[in-house]
């Protein structure tokens, strides 16, 4: 708990010595031990790297303070880019005192704390509390809903932290009350300028040449926290050549990839595969394939969704890409991984470079609807079997054409109910096998017009 914020939100008459104190607690002497990426903790907004959209001159952060308004936030992003660095400077930019949970260690008896505490100190200073809530998704609906009476009365100003999607970790009725800003992973440029801002405080350039220099980056994979760990590790050598990439991924670890199976990047990354095999991309779809099992995903659920592609978005236009898909799944099934994951890329690859269709999977929705539209209407009588004399009294099986006794095997009659006029549900598309398809229904719809009085 912090209690040395300027007099209030906003205010002219802060006090800047204490001001400086609510956002910058560490001394100008930091300890030998503390972690280079504590140390270079921003001091003020200017110095956050990567999120210039929201801290630049237009930045909407930068338009909230100049307009001297600040609403409750959740900032989502990846890790290491900057959500609780930023959440202490907005603090002490608004002249707020700046209270920290996490909701990994916190309870309702730790949220109640937090709120009396922050009633007592507006009544007794009239200046408010930004509450940061770091991993404001692991709180249940219930405790989410504990906060809005006072972020309502403007109790506590919340900012809340968030790798996960706001629209499915958090209920409504706080996403209501809250605005959501997006935060950047950070970018090739913006992690350069943190080993820059590294090397200035330890005092030396690291032991590394251009290319390895540009595989540290590539390893923190847009975290920033995580590159200042990389480059405390790599400060640490005992190096008097430039290392090359080869010797640098010998001493250190690459960050693990950001997938979690259960959770919004399981679905980005699935549908990046098949937005780009809709695309007809290979290569892409090889990649965002290979991102999914680098993350660990199941390939059988892979080849379930590649094989709904080959039904849904080949189609007809090559029906042969269906059964390719199953056996490339049987495939899998047989050999297992690593050496069944080679056909499922096989597949990829069929997929996206094949004639692409979707009449069946529109003509299927539609006949749903028209199903339901038209509720238990029966075959025509001539398409009827009639197995009993009854039956056939009735006039079931009359007048019906055997086809293949008709000219091209086709006779031409209607099919549909009495009650029902024809409709025209299945629209070959003009590519692959469907272009003959097309010819044909084209040529068989003349032949039943003619047909008729």
């Amino acid at each position: 708990m912090r209690d040395d914020a300027p007099a209030d939100l906003f205010g002219a008459e802060p006090a800047p010595r204490r001001a400086a104190a609510a956002v910058a607690p560490h001394s100008s002497h930091p300890p030998s031990t503390q972690p280079l990426a504590d140390r270079l903790r921003p001091k003020t907004l200017d110095d956050v790297v990567g999120q210039a959209h929201l801290l630049g001159p237009e930045g909407a952060l930068r338009m909230m303070l100049a307009r001297k308004t600040l609403p409750s936030l959740i900032l989502w992003g990846g890790p290491g880019c900057g959500k609780t660095t930023i959440a202490r400077l907005l603090a002490g930019a608004a002249g707020l005192r700046f209270e920290q949970i996490s909701a990994v260690f916190s309870g309702v008896a730790d949220l109640k704390k937090v709120f009396d505490n922050a009633q007592r100190f507006q009544a007794e200073t009239g200046r408010g509390t930004l509450l940061f809530v770091d991993e404001i998704h692991r709180f249940n609906r219930a405790q989410q809903d504990g906060f809005l009476p006072y972020v309502e009365r403007g109790t506590v100003v919340l900012v809340g932290a968030t790798t996960e999607n706001p629209s499915f970790a958090l209920n409504g009725a706080l996403l209501s009350r809250c605005q959501v800003l997006v935060l950047n992973r950070l970018d090739d440029s913006a992690l350069e300028a943190l080993i820059v801002r590294a090397e200035g405080e330890l005092g030396r350039a690291l032991p590394l040449d251009e290319a390895a220099r540009a595989t540290l980056r590539a390893m923190a994979d847009g975290d920033g926290r995580y590159l200042l760990n990389l480059v405390e590790q790599v400060a640490a050598l005992d190096e008097t050549k430039l290392l090359a990439p080869a010797d640098l991924a010998a001493l250190l670890a690459r960050r693990a990839v950001l997938y979690d199976k259960d959770r919004e990047e399981h679905y980005n990354l699935i549908s990046a595969l098949h937005k780009s095999l809709r695309g007809s991309d290979p290569d892409a779809g090889l990649y965002w394939f290979a991102r999914m099992l680098e993350g660990g995903e199941d390939p059988r659920y892979i080849a379930r969704r590649l094989t709904r592609f080959a039904a849904e978005d080949v189609g007809m236009a090559d029906p042969s890409v269906l059964p390719l898909a199953i056996a490339a799944w049987e495939t899998y099934e047989r050999l297992g991984s690593p050496e069944g994951e080679l056909a499922l890329a096989e597949l990829v690859v069929a997929l996206a470079t094949a004639p692409k269709s979707n009449a069946v999977y529109k003509a299927y929705k539609a006949a749903r609807r028209l199903a339901k539209e038209t509720g238990s209407l029966g075959p025509p009588h001539h398409i009827r079997n009639a197995p009993t004399r009854l039956m056939k009294d009735l006039g079931y099986g009359r007048g019906y054409e055997y086809d293949h006794d008709t000219e091209e095997a086709f006779s031409g009659q209607d099919y549909f109910p009495d009650e029902m006029e024809r409709v025209t549900l299945y629209a070959p598309t003009p590519r692959g096998r469907e272009a003959e398809i097309r010819k044909v229904l084209d040529r068989q719809a003349a032949m039943r017009a003619s047909r008729r009085p």
